[in-house]
């Protein structure tokens, strides 16, 4: 068993396309086509495969489109552990418009999953042997699975002695918070609904994220901050790197691909400043590219040498 196991109680088929304007009522007639497997830590998952690593990932399959995520994943050689569902597995739409450079993100609601279903994820992971390292659960929760689904998943992570890294937002991050984590990968959206403060600068942001580090909700906060850039927060140690200047084509799997980076760092036993800078330049290659296809490889490795990290 890999020594990263991630969680996806919310897993899709991303479908992507690009048109040359978006307009009402007239057929657009797709440029491209592509299909990807999606989803937090499906996408997580993904990223450490392309960067030389072995994640497992865990999610339910519902469907021919549950189908469909199982053998995209397979294609990519990442390691699946499934459950069955009686709905269907969920598809996003992904539309580029190339005469305006911009994309517009359709994400479609998912099946309600029963308690037995949810309930199911749980005893999955709790009879995972040997035990990973780390969790890594990321993504919204479906309709019918409680707000402290995640607060759950990390009791069985200390109980195995595991790390429990979380991505997720609104009520299931502030119960998982409440329970105590440790690591969560926020943005400034999903900062301000933890927090409810709304700081004006990197500087306030990085107390509020050290807050939260003193108080016991995590041991690390990864803070995402857009065109702040971004921070990773311990206890008596802030580290921040400003953005990198890119062009974005893109807005998909940025944070996912960030937090991979990450997470696969940390795992192989680099420094927080090295896993920082990886996680960056992972975060910023995500962006380069339309659709959704996540970083490449080669985009990593040449982004890290332009990420400056500073000790604030």
């Amino acid at each position: 068993m890999t020594d990263i196991v991630t969680i996806t109680p919310s897993p899709a088929v991303d479908l992507s396309t690009a048109v040359d304007k978006i307009v009402p009522v007239a057929k657009m007639r797709g440029r491209t086509q592509r299909r990807d497997p999606g989803g937090g830590g499906i996408n997580v998952a993904r990223v450490i495969k392309r960067l030389g690593g072995d994640a497992r990932a865990i999610y339910p399959v519902g469907g021919p489109i549950g189908t469909l995520l199982r053998q995209l994943l397979d294609a990519e050689g990442v390691a699946s552990h499934t459950w069955t569902i009686a709905g269907e597995t969920r598809e996003n739409f992904f539309v580029d418009e190339i005469s305006a450079g911009q994309q517009y993100r359709f994400i479609l609601p998912g099946p309600r999953l029963s308690e037995a279903e949810w309930k199911q994820c749980l005893k999955l992971v709790a009879e995972i042997e040997p035990f990973p390292q780390f969790l890594v659960a990321s993504g919204s929760l479906p309709d019918g699975v409680p707000n402290d689904f995640y607060a759950r998943l990390a009791r069985i992570a200390k109980q195995r002695g595991a790390k429990i890294i979380l991505d997720t937002s609104g009520p299931s991050l502030a119960a998982a918070a409440a329970e105590g984590v440790d690591l969560i990968k926020p943005n400034l959206r999903e900062m301000r609904e933890l927090t409810g403060s709304e700081p004006a600068d990197a500087y306030a942001w990085e107390l509020a994220a050290m807050e939260l580090v003193e108080t016991g909700k995590a041991d690390v906060v990864a803070l995402t901050m857009a065109h702040l850039g971004a921070a990773l927060v311990t206890r008596g140690e802030v580290l921040r790197a400003p953005p990198i200047p890119i062009t974005p084509r893109s807005a998909v799997g940025a944070g996912d691909s960030f937090l991979a980076a990450l997470v696969w760092q940390l795992a192989c036993g680099a420094s927080r400043t090295d896993a920082f800078r990886l996680a960056v330049a992972a975060g910023a290659a995500a962006l380069l590219h339309p659709g959704t296809e996540l970083c490449r490889v080669d985009d990593v490795m040449r982004l890290a040498d332009q990420v400056t990290i500073e000790t604030v």
